[in-house]
């Protein structure tokens, strides 16, 4: 998330061109292409480059750009929205995208299409909100000046600190951050710090309050999406989808929270960051259980998975350390007996 208006100047289309080969040899190399994720890194690249007419139907960057004085003085909501998909330069663009593209398989592919996008959505809504109302009440009870209140910021990294906080919430390894090893729990904070110090121009608060809605997240999941506005929108897409394919409306299931060069993904935004097992342990081998609907691991004081909002499938208490699900005898059926077994699950 950049501060100002959008730089006039571009250096050319190269690194574009290199993000989106990039992307497409990622994508092209999975068997399931999580629609989302691809949507999104879509959406924020057209609105980059604003081709042919679009150039004159979408507003501009200061129409957009996330500024709480004019969103409180106009009402202009769309401004919480829009100011997302706005970059300030091919960098911005380039380094946000591949942040949203390794953030974004591993979370779709965990916990589904549709509920991947109710999050992005919640986190979306949420970050910017935060910055608006913390922006406000820094003006008015403490006095600060306003330059935090009337200074204008676009980009998509807010949402993405978000999505970093939630991705690595209950990930026991370490990571290293600009050559600094830290918990992955706290990786966004050390982040959020080495940018502000390293790149000139970063919207602290926008960060700062991406981390603070990915914590509310994590700790208010099932509050912000079982219930309200959103809850209610997406169980009803889920339940039209299904009725009109047959299908559950999810992109796949799979582990949350592991190393990102085991799917062959960038490790992070800005080439700064990876994760790594360290003395070769995993969540399997602690206090945790795995959710039997879509395999992620939980702590054992945990009674429904964080993810899918399953109870725990034994209905065994919480405290001390619990077994993970043991997996399917796959090796005594066959692959349509297999395939109708997993179907089974996710139907259920």
């Amino acid at each position: 998330m950049y501060r100002g208006r959008r730089r006039s100047g571009r250096s050319g289309d190269g690194m574009l061109f290199i993000l989106a080969f990039h992307a497409l040899a990622q994508f092209a190399g999975r068997d399931q292409k999580p629609p989302v994720t691809a949507a999104l890194i879509a959406a924020n690249v057209l609105l980059y480059l604003r081709p042919g007419r679009l150039d004159d139907v979408l507003p501009s960057v200061s129409e957009v750009c996330l500024n709480p004085h004019l969103i409180l003085k106009n009402l202009d909501v769309k401004r919480l929205l829009l100011s997302a998909f706005y970059h300030a330069d091919e960098a911005h663009l380039v380094y946000n995208m591949l942040s949203l593209l390794w953030k974004g398989v591993q979370l779709e592919s965990t916990m589904g299409s549709l509920k991947f996008a109710e999050m992005v959505a919640v986190l979306l809504g949420l970050s910017h909100s935060l910055v608006v109302l913390t922006a406000k009440g820094l003006s008015v009870f403490w006095g600060y000046p306003d330059a935090l209140y009337n200074h204008c910021a676009i980009g998509f990294s807010g949402v993405l600190f978000a999505l970093k906080v939630v991705l690595n919430w209950n990930s026991p390894t370490f990571t290293n951050v600009y050559g600094i090893m830290v918990p992955s729990r706290h990786a966004a904070w050390a982040e959020l710090l080495l940018i502000q110090m390293f790149v000139p121009g970063s919207s602290f608060l926008g960060h700062l309050c991406g981390i603070m809605a990915g914590l509310v997240y994590v700790h208010h999941r099932r509050w912000l999406t079982a219930s309200g506005l959103f809850g209610a929108l997406f169980r009803s897409w889920s339940w039209f989808w299904r009725r009109i394919t047959g299908r559950p409306s999810i992109f796949g299931r799979g582990r949350l929270g592991g190393d990102p060069r085991e799917n062959n993904f960038p490790e992070d935004h800005r080439g700064g960051t990876s994760e790594q097992r360290i003395g070769g342990g995993s969540r399997a081998s602690s206090a945790v259980w795995r959710c039997r609907a879509c395999t992620y691991d939980n702590f054992a004081s945990l009674e429904y998975c964080e993810m899918c909002d399953s109870p725990y499938s034994d209905g065994a208490s919480s405290s001390g350390p619990t077994p993970s699900a043991p997996p399917m005898p796959s090796g005594s059926m066959s692959v349509e007996d297999l395939r109708r077994a997993r179907l089974a699950r996710f139907n259920r």
